[in-house]
């Protein structure tokens, strides 16, 4: 079984740009989400690569989830994409930073212009030095996660949520 232990924050300007590897575009199609965290994904990289990732909580704090993750043919990839009913785009960026794996998510679309910092710990407990461009931290916030903006993307959060958050009101995209 594997556990995956993740903090993410809200990206407060450009710092973690200088320290940034090369981009990676991400598709992300929910085949299934409930209420209670769990979550059936299919990833799908610009590389070609792909994965089905299942995800449930193992604590309240939503810090520590139960990941198993299968890599499956890109055919099989772009046909579940077709098929999930809700989805997200982004680019990703991985991080040269002590601590833990740092990766910078920039969402596209009906998420648009949301970044999240995102870092994986080796365990709950790990000290953690929060770059000074990380805002405020939103883990364990269920309406931050993948799958909740996929299902419910920024664009059709209200105005004034956008605003507490600091978000600047998206572009409206037309499907």
């Amino acid at each position: 079984m594997a556990l995956e232990i993740e903090r993410r924050f809200l990206v407060d300007g450009d710092g973690w740009r200088g320290i940034a590897g090369r981009p990676q575009m991400l598709q992300q199609g929910y085949l299934a989400s409930s209420a209670d965290g769990i979550t059936v994904r299919m990833r799908l990289r610009g590389d070609g690569q792909a994965w089905l990732t299942l995800k449930a909580a193992a604590e309240s704090s939503g810090l520590v989830r139960h990941e198993f993750e299968y890599p499956i043919p890109t055919q099989d990839a772009k046909a579940l994409w077709q098929l999930t009913p809700h989805r997200l785009e982004k680019t990703r960026y991985a991080l040269d930073l002590k601590g833990g794996d740092w990766v910078v998510d920039c969402f596209a679309g009906c998420n648009a212009p949301l970044v999240l910092a995102e870092v994986e710990l080796s365990q709950p407990d790990a000290e953690l030095e929060i770059p000074e461009w990380c805002g405020l931290e939103v883990t364990g916030e269920s309406c931050w996660t993948n799958a909740m903006l996929a299902v419910q993307p920024l664009n059709r959060w209200s105005v004034a949520d956008r605003r507490r958050f600091g978000l600047a009101s998206p572009r409206v995209e037309v499907s």
